[in-house]
């Protein structure tokens, strides 16, 4: 009998959860004309709002949270899959990757200030450097800019910004000493490195056969052979006592690359069959899940950790934002370097994910966690927003009187490249 009120609970939190998922887009639209606010920031409001925090109508369970970490997986899946490696290698993936250094000692540096102990001022530093690109690549990729200038700049820094992040994080959080942890990871990385280099040798002509066979039907084999290699990454990195979502972000390379050379057709009906996966279901419960577990009573209990929301949230501009200027593209405007600033500060779900170790092995309290997770909610409200706004009103980049080019469908109907 004590099951019957578990279930019960469980049953009320799913579907007021898939309830808060239908209306996040719902609320998103009726907003549109007013301010474009992105989907994720309505679910993890919304999560707040009828979570403990203030209405207490959805608690968080085991089965809800393990939900919300496939979603959190899917989400760096998503990442390490959209990720143009051809595109911004070279100038921008290095000037990238020197920038996210930068950010990372001075996030580091940072910490030691405004936490105590060099265990709290990693966890500081890492959630201060680090951007969300699987929140970011949607947003441009709907605004028809992930093929531009800025669009690749933005994705060499958010592929720094999440894949550094989590070495730091595997690194010094793994439970061993600095040097084994870094055989581990090496081992991990070759490993890995290996499979994506053979994967993309091979012509996969078995693969892409049975894909195109099974891709309307209830075979589904790209979707079963996707979340197949999606587990087997992110169980071997859990092995290793590395993160999940390095497993899971090297499991987007990888199927990139071993479905390189299937047919275009084919390739877009599967990338449509991930969004729907990841953003119709999975991803939203991670947002939504986050907005519940949120511990707004720590943060308006106490003035000082409220005062530190602002704080980090400046802090994201300077310590992440201004070292990626290094990759801004050659002769950008004034409007596209401030825009390329502010999508590099957009950071939530690597916050999300090193404040939950923080606060799980009791390295930092609950009010630095929520009031840096705060910030991450607020950069992912203003910081895109504000950056779209920079890029477009700059006068150099169109004539003014004269209508934007249009622009071709890059894959089944969603903005994309401009015609030449």
């Amino acid at each position: 009998m004590p099951e019957v009120p578990l279930m019960q609970g469980l049953s009320t939190s799913l579907v007021l959860i898939a309830l808060l998922a239908v209306a996040a887009p719902l609320a998103a639209r009726f907003l549109d004309r007013v301010l474009k606010v992105p989907i994720v920031v309505f679910e993890i409001v919304l999560g707040i709002v009828l979570g403990p925090g203030l209405l207490g109508w959805i608690q968080s369970t085991q089965f809800t949270d393990t939900l919300a970490d496939f979603g959190l997986a899917m989400l760096f899946f998503v990442a390490g899959n959209e990720i143009d490696f051809a595109a911004i290698r070279g100038r921008p993936v290095n000037r990238a990757v020197a920038g996210w250094v930068i950010s990372l000692a001075a996030g580091i540096g940072a910490g030691f200030v405004l936490a105590p102990g060099p265990e709290a001022a990693v966890i500081v530093g890492v959630a201060l450097c680090s951007t969300a690109l699987g929140t970011l690549l949607p947003i441009l990729r709907d605004a028809g800019e992930s093929k531009s200038p800025i669009g690749i700049a933005v994705a060499a820094l958010g592929a720094a910004g999440e894949f550094g992040p989590l070495v730091a994080i595997s690194l010094f959080f793994s439970g061993r000493e600095l040097g084994p942890a870094t055989a581990v990871l090496l081992g991990f990385v070759l490993l890995t490195g290996l499979a994506i280099f053979l994967a993309s040798r091979a012509r996969h002509s078995l693969l892409h056969s049975q894909v195109t066979r099974t891709l309307h039907t209830s075979g589904q084999f790209a979707v079963r052979s996707i979340m197949f290699i999606l587990s087997v990454l992110v169980v071997l990195s859990m092995v290793l006592g590395l993160d999940m979502l390095l497993g899971a972000f090297a499991a987007g390379v990888l199927w990139k690359v071993a479905i390189a050379r299937a047919p275009e057709h084919d390739r877009h009906v599967i990338e449509m069959k991930i969004d729907a996966i990841a953003f119709g279901f999975l991803v939203p419960v991670f947002f939504i899940d986050t907005g519940i577990d949120f511990e707004l009573g720590a943060l308006t209990s106490s003035p000082a950790s409220l005062a530190l929301v602002p704080l980090f949230l400046l802090l994201l501009l300077i310590i992440r934002g201004l070292p990626s200027l290094l990759a801004a593209p050659p002769r950008s405007t004034a409007g596209d370097k401030r825009a390329i600033v502010l999508f590099a500060a957009t950071g939530l779900p690597i916050i999300v994910a090193v404040t939950g170790i923080g606060r799980d092995e009791g390295l930092i309290t609950s009010g630095i966690a929520s009031a840096l997770v705060g910030a991450g909610m607020l950069s992912v409200l203003l910081f895109p927003l504000l950056a779209l706004r920079q890029h477009q009103r700059d006068p150099l980049r169109a004539p003014q009187g004269k209508r934007r080019p249009l622009r071709r469908p890059d894959r089944a109907g969603i903005p994309g490249e401009a015609t030449k």
